[in-house]
């Protein structure tokens, strides 16, 4: 199974401020998947845990013509470039997804605590929802699946919430840690802290700081 980092996107939340975290707003010409967080760029810490993990596949960073300086870091990274061409997080997965087949693991480079446990879990789950245990990766053994923290874990936090919907009678946000397969859909919950943290606005840097010590 390959894996895709989702690495396209302007970042321009991250950018903001609002008076009290205007440290942590990263500089205009600063791509969000090269945002450091305890020292390592986001992009290098989410290859980092796919190559820790079980994944017998090949890394791609799915970079777009915002990204330019993100393509060249994944490159020194040994890391695949798939380019897109930037139209929006949906729209280019998408188009990853047509050149490196399904089925694939993907996940945004602004979740920089991921670790190689939650990949590892999410193939997994992913594995079992079909019904199969082994370790098979071809698309008619693995389901698509969702990985999601409730709504309010977030909340707690103090993370930034962004999308959610309803799953088994609660608001759920999905994380962006993925398995793209076929048409059915599995939502997996979970209540790690470290999946909880997107980095998509600048206090989302100061609180991915804390939980990575």
């Amino acid at each position: 199974m390959d894996a895709l980092v989702m690495c396209g996107g302007r970042g321009t939340r991250l950018r903001e401020v609002d008076g009290t975290n205007d440290a942590d707003a990263i500089p205009p010409d600063r791509e969000k998947p090269l945002v450091e967080i305890c020292g390592r760029s986001m992009l290098a810490r989410v290859v980092d845990a796919l190559r820790a993990s079980g994944l017998d596949g090949t890394i791609h960073a799915v970079v777009s013509p915002q990204t330019p300086a993100t393509a060249d870091r994944a490159a020194d990274l040994s890391v695949s470039v798939v380019e897109t061409p930037g139209a929006g997080y949906v729209s280019d997965l998408g188009a990853a997804l047509a050149s490196v087949g399904r089925p694939a693991l993907t996940v945004p480079a602004d979740l920089p605590l991921l670790a190689p446990e939650h990949v590892d879990d999410a193939r997994s789950r992913a594995r079992v929802a079909d019904g199969r245990s082994d370790a098979s990766t071809d698309a008619e053994t693995v389901t698509s699946l969702t990985v999601c923290v409730p709504a309010v874990l977030k909340q707690r936090l103090g993370a930034s919430v962004g999308t959610t919907f309803e799953s088994a009678g609660r608001a759920v946000a999905p994380t962006g840690l993925n398995v793209a397969a076929g048409d059915d859909d599995t939502v997996a919950l979970t209540y790690d802290a470290r999946l909880a943290v997107n980095v998509n606005r600048p206090g989302d840097v100061a609180l991915a700081e804390v939980l990575c010590e």
